[in-house]
């Protein structure tokens, strides 16, 4: 099978690592063109990657690609997948696949006229920890309590959009991806500090057979926090997603008469691991290891909790994917 040339489109802070992934996956594809607007952004990136076309529109080579990965502000994610899916192009786009419900409903019905990948960008499935943990937490006694952390200090980037948006939806995946009970009602508070929107939000979902969770992100932080813990009659589980540990309190008490048990699990490189599958995906013609459906279920929790962030009411989640 002939390589499967690819296009980055993109090359800001995260596209220039995703520039890195596709020309480390030489064996399989041919990273054949960049598409970056911005004159500085383009320079770097010839820099960079001297032997790749660098263009301005995704129109100057889209009848030279295969596949292309959507590393752009949001708000260009709905124009884009929809422009790729039109000339049958395989899609791997950053989280969030779109920007709201409604252009979700509409790449839902364009997409189901294509025979192409598509894969989203939730990286935050990646990690070593949920290999082990992932059949235990679907295995759960209800009810249970899953509180998730996603805070830091402020940045200064991605202020183009809410927390929410940002980082909630890394968090609002996992729990689809991690848990059987599927969210019931969404509770947000949240608050506008440094920006004209969200840059703290807490949001509580109501889940089935009882259970409740609560995703906390902000990006006005004082520290980095990155945590996952749930709490059931089993025991309590806390992985540390910053420092790479997995901390279990049991019921009772471990071999050496501990009450908690700490282990730790290697860092891997999310992006290369998505490249890999992206383009597996392609050759051996199957479902992104990352669907679309899974991209609009996201999206959907996205924007239930930003309707309930600004009625200040709950709001009721409609059936998933």
């Amino acid at each position: 099978m002939s390589k499967i040339r690819v296009a980055v489109l993109g090359y800001g802070h995260l596209g220039k690592w995703h520039c890195q992934k596709a020309a480390a996956h030489s064996d399989v594809a041919e990273f054949v063109a960049i598409v970056e607007k911005f004159p500085a952004a383009q320079a770097a990136a010839k820099a960079a990657h001297p032997s790749v076309r660098i263009v301005s529109d995704l129109s100057e080579v889209i009848d030279q690609i295969d596949a292309a990965v959507i590393v752009t502000p949001t708000s260009t994610h709905f124009e884009l997948v929809s422009f790729l899916l039109n000339h049958n192009k395989h899609v791997f786009c950053e989280k969030p696949l779109c920007s709201n419900d409604a252009e979700a409903l509409k790449l839902r019905d364009l997409a189901a006229s294509k025979e192409v990948v598509i894969q989203v960008g939730h990286s935050e499935r990646f990690h070593q920890a949920w290999e082990s943990l992932r059949a235990s937490l679907q295995a759960l006694p209800t009810p249970f309590t899953v509180k998730i952390n996603r805070v830091a200090p402020f940045k200064g980037r991605a202020t183009d959009v809410d927390v929410v948006q940002d980082l909630a939806i890394h968090d609002l995946d996992l729990l689809l991806y991690l848990f059987k009970q599927r969210p019931k009602t969404i509770t947000a508070r949240g608050f506008k500090i440094r920006t004209s929107k969200w840059d703290h939000a807490s949001i509580t979902l109501s889940l089935e057979e009882d259970c409740e969770a609560t995703v906390t992100v902000g990006r006005n932080a004082t520290k980095e926090v990155r945590d996952l813990e749930v709490v059931s009659k089993a025991g309590t589980l806390t992985v540390d997603l910053f420092a790479n540990k997995i901390l279990t309190a049991s019921a009772g008490t471990f071999e050496d008469g501990s009450f908690v048990r700490e282990e730790t699990y290697p860092k891997r490189d999310h992006l290369l691991i998505e490249h890999e599958h992206f383009y597996r995906s392609i050759r051996e013609r199957r479902p992104g290891v990352v669907t679309h459906r899974d991209g609009f279920n996201a999206v959907h929790l996205v924007d239930c909790a930003l309707r309930s962030l600004d009625r200040m009411a709950p709001v009721a989640v409609k059936p998933l994917e």
